[in-house]
Formats: structure tokens, C-alpha cells, sequence
């Protein structure tokens, strides 16, 4: 059984996403990166008490990222990569709307 409280991480505040809520009913959120669809629809559901819509979902890449430290005079150069993370947008049905900035995420 699936604990829909976990599949939302976090809700992504960009200025294209702010446009896309006043014009759009679309809200943006980072979730598990092995949730589906029909999970996410369910989870938003029930933490916001909203109708869902429509579920669209993107695979985001990590970046590989360089670092140089300088320590004791000498330069260390270290490479890593960023994690690859999932991000949903959420169309909500006609008169729902998510307050992000007050409500419990």
C-alpha cells in the first residue's frame, strides 16, 4: 500500500509556474521519482482537498557539477552529480485553488 503523504516532496515556486496558477490552474511539485500518475493525482488530492485534472510528469536529469577547494595551498579538484529528481504539474478543475504560501506542505 502506497502512504500518498510521501509522494509530494516539495512545491516548486518559479516565476513561469506563479503565471501558470493565475491563468491556468497549474501547480508545480517535486515528487518521488517512482510515483506514477494516478499516485500523485490521489496524493493531491487528499493533502489539498481539491479536484485533480490532469497529471503531467517530467524526469529531470542532475547536473554533473565540478567543485575546486583550495586547501593547505593546494588546489583539490572533486567531481560529483546533482540526484535526478521528478516534477509534476497539476492541473486543478474549474473553482480549486492550492494556497501554497499559507496552507500545511
Amino acid at each position: 500500500m502506497v502512504d500518498y503523504r510521501n509522494i509530494i516532496i516539495r512545491p516548486i515556486f518559479t516565476e513561469k509556474m506563479s503565471i501558470l496558477e493565475e491563468t491556468q490552474r497549474k501547480y508545480a511539485f517535486q515528487v518521488m521519482t517512482d510515483a506514477n500518475k494516478i499516485e500523485i493525482k490521489k496524493a493531491v488530492q487528499e493533502k489539498f482537498d481539491v479536484k485533480v485534472e490532469k497529471v503531467a510528469t517530467m524526469n529531470r536529469k542532475g547536473k554533473s557539477k565540478v567543485m575546486t577547494v583550495r586547501s593547505g595551498g593546494r588546489t583539490i579538484r572533486t567531481q560529483g552529480k546533482r540526484s535526478n529528481w521528478k516534477r509534476a504539474i497539476i492541473t486543478l478543475k474549474e473553482g480549486y485553488t492550492i494556497d501554497l504560501l499559507k496552507g500545511e506542505v
